[in-house]
């Protein structure tokens, strides 16, 4: 018999309380900047599953290569009983997992939308009759307390979203995680790897301008939620390759001198010609470089797969080494 419960860590003002905090402190920082987490209002997530579908943007495409190809490998190397996804969303890529692991019992996941979690459990459960689904109303980047479930489990961290955190945000992260796991837990995690920048560059500025949309609509989740009079048409979206650290950078430049004022924060806010807002940082990896900071936080990489092309890897760590350490390419 199958059962859907969801633990909320979050209230309902929790949201509001945060883009507050971030719009305070981004917009009085120099240089500006916003954390990427507000794009995805209900219009922001249409415009990113239409990214997800342009010929520029490989990643989905990739990650999804490597979990239709290794999800039965990862299942038998895992033998998780208990699923956990880190903003989970629709649970979409989650699914091949699910469909591969023969004696899963529990999928946790975790997400900030509540009807993104009712939705995909709702899915699930038509789908897979007899799995418990136990949603975790949370931030992820946040401390998390997970449910009593049968282990071993494995915590999944997909989409590359690891890369949209800075190095010392990665590093407290991945200890969080493994402060999770007990002895035969796993973390499989997915990075998108170093490439030319040419085609780093067209996955986050296609021609279409879909990107350039879903940066600019952050500005329209502030007018609508704090009063603001940003106008998008006032700022360009930009994209760059840091080479120094090996990451994409997405901005939103000003056109020309506006002001802005954000009347909930009652916060006037100048912009010169040229002057940019940083709207997401994308980092970008290579494998030593993702076994280093899992080491550091007390994880051993323990199997490494990537898509044909090399593009995208998933990796599957463990606390305490459990696992014969194999490199897959």
């Amino acid at each position: 018999m199958s059962e859907f419960q969801m633990t909320r860590t979050l209230d309902e003002h929790a949201a509001d309380r945060a883009l507050r905090k971030d719009v305070l402190r981004g917009m009085t920082r120099v240089p500006k900047e916003l954390p990427p987490k507000w794009f995805y209002d209900a219009r922001g997530s249409e415009l990113f599953e239409e990214i997800t579908r342009l010929p520029e943007y490989y990643p989905t495409r990739a990650e999804r290569e490597i979990l239709l190809e290794r999800a039965r490998e990862i299942a038998a190397v895992s033998g998780a009983r208990t699923l956990v996804e880190l903003g989970s969303g629709s649970s979409e890529k989650t699914r091949h997992l699910i469909e591969a692991l023969p004696a899963l019992e529990t999928y946790v996941p975790v997400d900030v939308s509540e009807s993104a979690l009712t939705g995909a459990a709702e899915s699930l459960l038509e789908a897979h009759p007899g799995l418990n689904v136990h949603a975790l109303l949370a931030d992820f980047t946040a401390p998390l307390h997970l449910p009593d479930s049968p282990g071993p489990r494995l915590v999944v961290f997909l989409g590359g979203t690891i890369g949209n955190l800075l190095p010392a945000e990665r590093a407290v992260f991945l200890a969080s995680v493994r402060a999770m796991l007990s002895p035969g837990d796993a973390l499989l995690m997915g990075t998108d790897l170093v490439k030319d920048e040419a085609v780093l560059v067209a996955a986050y500025d296609d021609a279409r301008g879909v990107t350039a949309e879903f940066d600019k609509n952050v500005l329209a989740v502030i007018d609508r939620e704090l009063g603001a009079d940003f106008h998008t048409a006032d700022f360009d979206h930009v994209a760059v390759w840091n080479r120094e650290h090996e990451w994409i950078e997405m901005r939103l430049r000003a056109r020309s001198a506006v002001t802005v004022k954000i009347r909930a924060l009652d916060l006037v806010v100048p912009f010169a010609e040229g002057e940019e807002i940083l709207t997401e940082i994308s980092a970008k990896f290579r494998q030593e470089g993702v076994r280093r900071e899992l080491a550091e936080a007390g994880l051993d990489l323990c199997h490494w797969w990537t898509d044909a092309e090399g593009r995208f890897a998933l990796s599957l760590s463990v606390a305490d080494g459990s696992v014969d350490s194999v490199a897959v390419d």
